[in-house]
């Protein structure tokens, strides 16, 4: 018989004001990308992800190349990690161009993975003493 899995769904940001509000959120920056996260307060909602490539990092064909591989790796792998009632905005860097699918795929999926500093505990700090 057929296993039915439940994968969530996420919905997507289309509007400059929503953009906009996802930006006085947290930055939890990467190597590849900068992945911005605000919650909405609102659980029982769906999370929604954009995608933004500006155009200092190459032409439009290199733009949307690096936005589908980002959509893609987000479909893929990072989903499951996406907390309901929030909001993901990435903003690629030019590396995700040449950058191994692997590696933008763990990358996201670690960064949506991290808990914000002011909620991780005490003894979780690197902090040289």
């Amino acid at each position: 018989m057929t296993e039915t899995k439940k994968k969530q769904t996420v919905g997507r940001l289309k509007s400059r004001p929503q953009f906009l509000a996802v930006r006085a959120g947290e930055k939890r920056k990467g190597g590849l990308f900068l992945l911005e996260v605000l919650d909405r307060q609102q659980p029982d909602t769906e999370p929604r992800v954009g995608f933004t490539v500006t155009k200092k990092h190459g032409n439009a064909v290199e733009r949307n190349r690096m936005r589908r591989r980002l959509k893609e790796a987000v479909r893929l792998n990072a989903a499951f990690a996406m907390q309901p009632g929030h909001d993901y905005v990435i903003v690629a860097r030019r590396e995700v161009l040449n950058a191994p699918f692997a590696r933008i795929a763990a990358q996201l999926a670690e960064r949506i993975k991290t808990r914000p500093k002011h909620l991780r505990s005490p003894a979780t700090d690197s902090r040289k003493v």
